[in-house]
């Protein structure tokens, strides 16, 4: 597990455009769906996984990307902002990977975010 704790947890900033490059990532009949902007790249939802982005070094040129498909998620939880003094909500992953916190700034809507997770992982293997 030790390999894995540096991405057991990401923060989602704001939702952004899909990122132009993120279409060479994509398998056949795998859409982008939403992106959202990281504090130093970003995330972006697919219809498949979510590949989260993560420049790295001082300039940020070399990049490291995770991709998670949604057929290793066992269960998640998710958690809006409750009032005026909570800005954050907040996204919880169980996969077979591990325990992936995944937090949202205000504006991120954690329940378009939910559903759609919800449709990934239950649409395909619910049928």
């Amino acid at each position: 597990m030790a390999e894995t704790s540096a991405i057991l947890s990401w923060t989602l900033v704001e939702e952004i455009p899909i990122p132009s490059d993120v279409t060479d990532l994509l398998v056949d009949g795998e859409k982008a769906v939403a992106a959202y902007k990281t504090f130093r790249d970003s995330a972006v939802f697919t219809t498949r996984r979510l590949i989260v982005r993560d420049a790295q070094g001082l300039r940020g040129k070399k990049v490291e990307i995770y991709s998670l498909p949604y057929s290793a998620i066992n269960m998640w939880s998710s958690e809006n902002a409750a009032g005026m003094l909570d800005f954050n909500a907040e996204l919880e992953l169980w996969t077979r990977a591990g325990h992936i916190k995944v937090n949202l700034h205000k504006g991120v809507d954690v329940r378009r975010l939910d559903k759609l997770i919800a449709e990934a992982v239950l649409g395909a293997s619910g049928r």
